[in-house]
């Protein structure tokens, strides 16, 4: 059987979205937004019209990338007579799209007329108030005609505050279509150009999250044949005996300031009601002649009560033989009075489902005040006046189901369904230790805000619109949150009344652009002091990687603010040199100072009086990973390396780095850090870290892992001639067997779950495309936010055999069929197990550890894995939850664990959780065109690990050594001997086996604990205390063989390297800083060879090294600890052993280099006497002052460029 066979749209390209004329197509709200461009020209050219389209406005969740799918649909776009202007901002984009209307006018025209579309998120909307108030009133052209989309993101999803565009609109006395899917934004779309034409009203365009963000099957013939069915105008004018006043509705000129712009803007609305009573978007659901109650619908609200009626086992057949009406309104604003009268006839009560405010249903209630027979209208508050429909963030089928229940049954006894609301109320959660487990978004891995967005010790920042906003939860002393484009200027007012001298505000360069340079004037003209930092990162990241709307840079940015009359500017980049040939074009006084400067350069600006700048300029990271990939930007032939068995794990390269590439990793000898070189975008700053573990490794490439699969295998020993282990995957993968199909009986829920950047929301989109190359139904909805950042990603994915069985697109309380965890911390959720019903959904749950941002604070985080498995089996039932560890697979298979969501994806299929053809997933995956080959290998290792656990192993050269099980006591010790003899010699570490067998005796004798928890606390510690990492012991572990073997199983080739370290020969502190990190060539490896063999000098007056205020220290601490543990033995009870055992492990918070482990000795000190007070308080007092544990922040450490 062929793939044509299996698939009902083998044929279907990606392109069809926009370009195919009928049929089925899968479309996001976005894309739907530009086809609808393309169906308005086509329209015209096939009524004769030569008009042209224009489109404008300013990007922002959820219209973030409106701009990109312009750019996407490429020439074709501007060959259909279409032009695009991304606009500085909002109300300038509005601002053109009126002249577009003057065209037609014009006589110098081009064209007959331009149809235009203005586009911005909710807070757009209220910024772009005046332009689009005004272009409203002046009036659309009669072959032109202006949508206003207004994307309102009602649960505050990705904005400062949810959102409601309805009430601006109806206050500029503008029409609004308000559309419930995708499908209707191409009808409703098409409606509103050709009611703006009618009219001369720009019309609005409600463009939810919820709507926007999805995307879903479209059958564009039914699309096709409703719009055909409009009449025009001359058709509405007889059949409704409308005429347009003397002068007409539309833009004229002269058309100066008078009343009479306020008479046209209502009889434009008359124009309206006549225009939408012929052709009417409005819709009859359930109809009935002796009806005596009614429900009215609008946009989005009205698949979410649909829903409700499907849970309630609620046919239309039903409502109608009970006397019920529903009616889905499309015109929410103004509602067309003829037929929403007829409507109402005979009813006594009308229920309003609608969003938000009540936009329809104060309309209803004003339409029917002084009507002779007036139904009741509720929906906000009953008639009793008690709440009823919530205004308060997002309708649901799950918030309603409740609502609609009590209000039909108080209507009709026989229609009881309450006992079916139990089972769509939020389930019962498991509370335990991981609720303090969050997947909080983050900057990404070598982001320039991990250091611009610093202040210096005693300073205050401000935080302002974009990605640098996240600090404000990153302990950086950063607040507030101000409207796009007045950073800064709040400060104006509060510096008034406070003592404080001055603060930072942080301002990226997309917004200076669009409007924050005027906040700067303000600052000036009000003689404020404040720092300015203005972010350049060359790109607009938060919403894709977009480019700033216009010419833009440094020079430009600091000649500007000079002239508006600012203090002094300084200018920081991670590459200042490449400013020296240039410094002419920058105002005279600038200063220029390489990025490492940036905390005195900070300290010196707040001193000054009067508003600074500071221009920090570094290239978005996420922009210079796609120009890199793209040959636009070179690619440092340079990755960085740590040696774990040097690294101490102190973290101090996170704190420095604030860098997400830098990983915790498990080893034998504890948690270490590590760089994923998957998502490192070498911005180096982790090499800043006090610490000699970093190693940069030049030339040569990344190795894959022994026994990888690639589309091109190696030969395998053993398998005939000719034949590969390629050969044999293959063989295996396809006798697997197939999942049973599956049966359509009602939709099917699949919510995908996982961390942002890593390939989640391709996941869900090619499930949804499989799904409607089969010929089914299917939507998807991806919740993103801040995601990309590294933060939660849901993709809800509904699947039907028919479009009728689907109705909203998000996958509501207890209804999720499967759950696909790629990440689990994200999968245990409360946002994701709220859909999970127990005994019914199956998760399928990636266990590999992605490190939570917590970790960049806490070197000792923990993801709590046994306990977020714990919560999905409560959820679930334990049966119905299985795992892998897709990123083990990922990069032992094929070298990279940016395949791991693929691996899992065809672990479900295997399982049974993704119900669509093996043909059709593949196919997706072939049109999705990223590396088809290895993403195809990457399924069928996933589904080889389903069926054939056992069979991964044959298929790996090498089983990678990973121990899970904890070391054994004798184990510890030995390794402790093994360690020591090679760190000093064998009466050295005979000395440590010799005290851990005084202390296991002891211990033993207690018998209180068979594991012996305190004698393991104390080998643990002693070995760390007395194998301190000199110079000789940092020397010895890079020339006894092991870094040698580490790094050749990570890179290939010929390579270079150089170490990151700060001998105190080469290094001083100075000015209350750490030494200075130089870097050293490779040549450093034969003196370390050398250095190494003179550990035999430790301790002894030759000890050069061994003088130092921090050796002496190291010395002192093993005799201090030893004389402390034999005091606590005589001590030590069953009742006290808790309290030993955790003054026994302080050593190992005693981690890092230099003055960071000077910091920690220092906080381990202070502890361990608030710990010895625990153990005896009749002998150890308690101390005056305690501190928790912790990582010590706040110093600055340079590094070499």
């Amino acid at each position: 059987m062929t793939v044509a066979d299996t698939l009902a749209r083998p044929d279907y390209k990606l392109a069809d979205n926009l370009w195919a004329p009928a049929g089925a197509v899968f479309l996001t709200g976005t894309q739907a937004l530009i086809r609808l461009m393309l169906m308005q020209r086509q329209r015209d050219a096939a009524a004769g019209l030569d008009t042209r389209g224009f489109i404008s406005g300013y990007r922002g969740s959820p219209l973030g990338m409106v701009d990109q799918q312009v750019w996407k649909a490429g020439k074709k776009f501007d060959e259909a007579g279409l032009r695009f202007l991304p606009a500085i901002n909002e109300e300038l984009g509005a601002t053109a799209v009126l002249g577009t209307q003057r065209v037609e006018a014009d006589p110098e025209k081009t064209c007959k007329g331009v149809f235009a579309m203005w586009y911005g998120k909710g807070p757009g909307v209220d910024r772009a108030g005046d332009a689009l108030k005004h272009g409203n009133a002046y009036g659309a052209s009669p072959h032109g005609g202006v949508l206003m989309v207004a994307g309102d993101d009602h649960g505050c999803v990705s904005s400062s505050m949810p959102h409601q565009s309805d009430q601006a609109f109806q206050s500029w006395h503008a029409p609004i279509v308000s559309p419930a899917s995708v499908a209707e934004y191409l009808e409703f779309g098409l409606y509103g150009w050709a009611l703006s034409r009618f009219s001369g009203n720009w019309v609005g365009f409600t463009a939810l999250s919820e709507i926007v963000e999805s995307g879903s099957t479209v059958d564009l013939d039914l699309v096709n044949a409703r719009v055909a069915a409009w009449q025009d105008a001359a058709t509405v004018r007889a059949v409704t005996g409308y005429e347009p006043p003397a002068g007409g509705l539309h833009y004229r000129w002269p058309d100066l300031p008078s009343l009479s712009i306020e008479q046209r803007l209502h009889a434009k609305l008359d124009a309206v009601r006549a225009f939408a009573r012929v052709n009417s978007i409005d819709r009859h659901i359930v109809t009935s002649d002796s009806a005596t109650v009614g429900i009215v619908t609008a946009g989005k609200a009205h698949y979410d009560f649909m829903e409700v009626l499907r849970r309630l086992n609620i046919s239309p057949d039903s409502l109608a033989a009970h006397g019920v009406r529903i009616y889905k309104l499309g015109l929410t604003f103004p509602i067309e009075p003829t037929r929403m009268q007829e409507f109402a006839r005979g009813l006594k009560e009308i229920l309003v489902i609608e969003e938000k405010g009540p936009v329809v249903e104060e309309q209803l209630r004003s339409m029917f005040y002084n009507a002779p027979v007036r139904p009741a209208v509720v929906g906000k508050r009953d008639v009793k006046g008690a709440p009823l429909v919530s205004e308060l963030g997002e309708l649901r089928p799950s918030r309603l189901i409740s609502i609609v229940a009590n209000w039909l049954v108080g209507h009709f006894a026989d229609l009881d369904r309450r006992s079916f609301v139990r089972d769509f109320t939020p389930p019962e959660l498991l509370a335990n230790e991981s609720d303090s487990v969050k997947r909080v978004p983050y900057f990404c891995a070598g982001c320039p805000h991990n250091t611009s967005t610093k202040v210096p010790e005693g300073s205050h920042a401000q935080a302002g619109i974009g990605c640098h906003f996240m600090a404000s939860w990153m302990d950086r002393d950063t607040e507030g949150l101000i409207q796009m484009g007045g950073e800064g200027v709040d400060w104006v007012s509060h510096a008034m009344f406070t003592k404080i001298p001055h603060v930072f505000q942080n301002l990226g360069d997309g917004t200076y652009y669009h409007s924050g340079y005027l906040a700067i004037r303000q600052a000036v003209a009000a003689k404020a002091t404040l720092t300015y930092k203005i972010l350049f990162n060359d790109a607009v990241a938060m919403t894709g990687g977009q480019p700033v709307d216009g010419i833009i840079s440094v020079d430009g940015i600091a000649r500007q603010v000079e002239a508006e009359g600012v203090k002094q500017v300084v200018v920081l980049s991670d590459d200042i040199r490449k400013y020296d040939a240039i410094h002419d074009r920058f105002p005279a006084g600038t200063e220029f100072h390489d990025r490492a400067e940036l905390d005195a350069v900070q300290r010196r600006l707040r001193e000054m009086p009067g508003v600074t700048v500071l221009i920090y300029e570094q290239t978005c990271a996420a922009e210079k990973r796609r120009r890199r990939k793209k040959g636009e930007l070179i690619d440092p032939d340079k990755r960085l390396f740590i040696n774990d068995r040097v690294c101490e794990g102190c973290g101090d390269c996170s704190v420095q780095s604030n860098c997400v590439a830098v990983l915790p990793t498990e080893t034998p000898l504890g948690r270490k850090r590590k760089i994923d070189q998957s998502s490192c975008n070498k911005d180096y700053s982790c090499a800043k870290g006090f610490c000699p573990s970093f190693v940069g490794v030049s030339g040569g490439k990344l190795r894959k892992k022994t026994g990888a699969l690639t589309p091109s295998p190696l030969r395998g020993e053993g398998r005939g001639e000719g034949r590969s282990r390629g050969d044999d995957f293959a063989d295996r993968v396809n006798a697997l067997p197939r999942p049973t199909p599956h049966t359509w009986t009602a939709p099917y829920d699949l919510l995908v779950t996982g961390v942002g950047g890593t390939g989640v929301v391709t996941v869900g989109a090619l499930i949804a495309m499989a799904a409607h190359l089969e010929g089914k139904s299917a939507s998807v909805l991806d919740f993103m936010g801040f995601a990309q950042k590294g933060g939660s990603v849901l993709s809800f994915v509904r699947l039907a055999d028919v479009p009728a069985r689907l109705n909203q697109v998000r996958i509501d309380t207890q209804q999720a069929d499967a759950i696909l965890a790629c990440d689990l911390v994200v999968g245990a959720s409360a946002d994701a197990l709220v859909t999970v019903r127990h005994g019914r959904t199956r998760i399928l749950a990636n266990t590999h550890e992605v490190p939570v941002a917590e970790s960049l604070r806490n070197p000792d985080a923990s993801l709590k894995v046994p306990q977020l498995l714990e919560k999905l089996r409560f959820a679930a039932g334990a049966e119905r939850v299985e795992t892998l560890d897709a990123q083990a697979l990922a990069e032992s298979f094929l070298g990279d664990s940016i395949f791991s969501n693929i691996v899992a994806l065809g672990s479900a299929w295997q399982r049974g959780l993704v119900p669509l053809s093996l043909e059709a997933l593949l196919r997706a995956i072939e049109l999705n065109g990223v590396v088809v080959e290895t993403n195809k290998l990457a399924f069928s290792l996933g589904r080889l690990s389903a069926a054939l656990p056992e069979a991964i192993a044959e298929f790996l050269a090498e089983t990678p050594a990973k121990t899970t099980a904890t070391e054994s006591l004798d184990g510890l010790v030995a390794r402790g001997v093994a360690h020591l003899t090679g760190y000093q010699d064998a009466g050295y570490a005979q000395q440590f086996a010799r005290f851990i067998a005084q202390v296991r005796e002891r211990e033993a004798a207690l018998g209180a604990d068979a594991t012996l928890p305190f004698t393991r606390a104390v080998a643990q510690s002693l070995l760390k205390l007395m194998a301190y990492k000199d110079e000789y012991e940092v020397a010895r572990l890079y020339t006894d063989g092991e870094f040698q073997r580490t790094l050749k199983q990570q890179f290939e080739g010929d390579i270079a390297l150089e170490f990151y370290m700060a001998p105190p020969v080469l290094s001083r502190a100075k000015h209350g800083e750490a030494p200075r990190k130089v870097r050293l060539g490779g040549w450093m490896l034969p003196a370390m060879k050398l250095l190494a063999q003179g550990r035999r000098l430790r301790g002894t007056a030759l000890d050069f090294f061994g003088r130092t205020a921090e050796r002496r220290m190291e010395r002192e601490l093993v005799a201090q600890y030893r004389q402390r543990i034999e005091l606590l033995l005589p001590s030590l009870t069953a009742e006290r052993l808790k309290a030993a055992t955790d003054i026994a492990a302080l050593p190992l918070s005693m981690r890092g280099f230099g003055h960071v482990k000077l910091a920690n000795v220092a906080v381990a000190r202070a502890r361990e006497a608030e710990l010895l007070h625990r153990f005896d308080p009749a002998t150890y007092p308690r101390p005056a002052v305690t501190r928790e544990a912790g990582q010590i922040r706040g110093i600055r450490v340079t590094t070499a460029a």
